[in-house]
């Protein structure tokens, strides 16, 4: 809630330049605005919640604080440490073209945010949702073969 409403601020007062400064007019405008968006913003992210709440068939609501904290944390984690690890193969901005670096970052970044995010999901106690997860997306772009069972 607090967040739909600093967004809504952050925006009315984005638009709110084309009143005088500190005017009446201003100050309501800024007040109606951050309401209305306020109102949109919450409305939007409960659709979307209703949405995921069919789809993911998670039970609780602190299962889908869980999910959510963890996404948070893999993405942040994957991005802080593919630097790091480029400039240990010997790969560091300086010393390669940024149109190679970042390819190669992107490229580094994605096996290393799939094995942490079982890990924090397993931290989280969200193990089986997340395999479940990432086995649908892996065969979604063509790598399911990874999953495939020796008896099958």
């Amino acid at each position: 809630m607090l967040l739909a409403l600093g967004s809504g601020l952050l925006i009315a007062f984005r638009f709110s330049d084309s009143f005088e400064s500190g005017s009446i007019e201003q100050l309501i405008f800024i007040v109606v605005a951050t309401l209305v968006l306020t109102y949109f913003f919450i409305k939007v992210s409960l659709f979307f919640f209703s949405k995921l709440k069919n789809r993911w068939l998670l039970e609780y609501r602190w299962e889908f604080i869980a999910v959510f904290i963890v996404f948070a944390i893999t993405g942040s984690t994957a991005g802080r440490i593919s630097s790091p690890v480029m400039e240990f193969i010997g790969l560091d901005y300086e010393s390669i073209s940024g149109w190679l670096y970042w390819p190669l970052r992107i490229i580094l970044i994605f096996p290393l945010y799939q094995i942490l995010l079982l890990i924090v999901a397993w931290i989280f106690g969200q193990y089986k949702f997340f395999y479940s997860f990432e086995k649908k997306m892996l065969s979604r772009m063509g790598l399911g073969f990874l999953f495939k069972s020796k008896t099958e």
